[in-house]
């Protein structure tokens, strides 16, 4: 499992720090708690994996090595990983658990469904 073409051309797409707008600064402060450097580093790895095909090479049989309890989350809207990418690491890792977020995006366990994404992760540990 690769990077979809349609997330290399929203990461081709990821401009610079210093020519992020201001709105999209305020949105990564609320999901990223490291300061700034941290948001800089995510834009920076994120524009340069357009051009990686080593970053994410999950296959069917590494993925059934997994043998911890497994909770995928996954937006049904997300723009860079198409819904069925979730479907295949759930059908791949044994004693996986799959949560499809309705109408979310990219990193749906962030801003207003974080309490939602602890409420269901607590009860998956605790099951």
């Amino acid at each position: 499992m690769y990077f979809p073409e349609q997330a290399r051309a929203i990461m081709r797409q990821v401009a610079p720090a210093d020519k992020q707008p201001q709105q999209e600064w305020e949105t990564m402060r609320k999901r990223h708690k490291l300061g700034d450097q941290q948001i800089v580093a995510l834009w920076d790895w994120t524009r340069d994996m357009k051009d990686s095909y080593n970053d994410m090479n999950f296959t069917p049989s590494s993925l059934s090595g997994i043998t911890a309890s497994t909770l995928i989350v996954y937006g049904d809207r997300d723009p860079l990983y198409p819904v069925e990418m979730a479907v295949e690491m759930y059908r791949a890792i044994p004693r996986s658990s799959l949560w499809v977020v309705p109408n979310g995006g990219h990193g749906p366990v962030f801003l207003d469904s974080a309490p939602e994404f602890a409420a269901k992760a607590l009860l998956f540990f605790r099951s």
